[in-house]
Formats: structure tokens, sequence, C-alpha cells
């Protein structure tokens, strides 16, 4: 045989044998990533509502005559003319001021009775802020092994039980229609 026939297929085996050692090393390579564990990672969000209610509001009406001169003058008047029917003389004359006195107080605490009963009552509404809590999931911590590696990469969605591997990288973005 030629000698360098014999060469060229001594390296052509060897290119040959490179080359499919070469392309053999990616079908041994992983094609997933085993999913061990998946923790959902949440927050806390507190979301404000407003919340309104009708209530009966009772108060005392606005008062017109706030020194109670109506009723001290009627008071005073009627005691005075009551005053006057007891006594002769002088005894007349001080029993019609006194019952005059007594007549005024009298009346002008009366009116106020009458003045703190006279209330109105009106419908008000009243708000509060109020805050809903609620948990939202941002990510999920997920513990997966490789190989003979194990790891740990936080995902925004649930990998389930395998995660896709690419030239030995995780693929981590879902595909279209995932």
């Amino acid at each position: 045989m030629n000698k360098s026939l014999l060469v060229g297929a001594v390296i052509g085996a060897i290119v040959v044998t490179a080359g499919g050692a070469f392309a053999a090393r990616d079908l041994f390579k992983p094609k997933y990533a085993d999913v061990l564990n998946v923790e959902p990672v949440t927050k806390q969000i507190s979301t404000p509502r407003e919340v309104c209610n009708e209530q009966a509001v009772t108060r005392t009406a606005p008062v017109k005559d706030e020194r109670r001169i109506a009723g001290t003058v009627i008071g005073a008047v009627v005691g005075g003319v009551i005053g006057s029917q007891i006594g002769s003389g002088d005894g007349r004359k001080v029993a019609t001021a006194a019952g005059a006195a007594a007549g005024g107080y009298g009346g002008n605490k009366a009116q106020q009775k009458l003045q703190q009963r006279n209330t109105t009552t009106v419908m008000e509404t009243h708000c509060e802020t109020v805050y809903d809590k609620s948990q939202k999931t941002i990510g999920y911590d997920v513990k997966y092994r490789l190989g003979k590696e194990t790891d740990q990469v936080r995902m925004d969605y649930d990998p389930g039980e395998r995660i896709p591997v690419k030239d030995g990288e995780l693929v981590l973005n879902r595909s279209p229609g995932n």
C-alpha cells in the first residue's frame, strides 16, 4: 500500500472519530434540569378603599333668644301679678316685687329647658379609609439539579417538574405558548 494513502486513511479516520466524538458530546448533555423544590415568594399588598355610611346626628336647634329675655319678662309679669294678689299696703308691694323676681327667674329657666329640648336630627355621611390586605406572588425560588450539581434560582413563574437547558445553561424565560 502506498504510504501517502495509508497516512491519508489514518488522518481521515482520526478526523471522523474526532468529529463523531465532538458531535456526540451534545448527546450526553442534559436537556433539562430536574426541579427539586418550588417556594412561592409573596409580598403583602394593602389596598385602600373608602367606606361611607349614613348616621343620624341630633343637635340642639339654633336659639334666637340666647339671653332668654322673653321667658324672663313673661315670668316676671306673671310672678308680679300673682304677688300683687298677696297682702295689702307695703306688704303687697314687697310681694309684687318678690313675685316678679321669682317669676322672672322661673320664666328664664323654663325657656332654657324648652330651648335645650328643641333639637333637630339630620343624616350625615361619615367616611373612613380602610385597607384590604392581600398576598401577591412576585416570583418563585426554585431548587434544581443539573447533572450532579444542585443550585437555586429565582424565576417569575413556576417551572413545573423540569427547567429546559440549552448549551449547558438554564432557559429561564418562557417560550411562546407556555
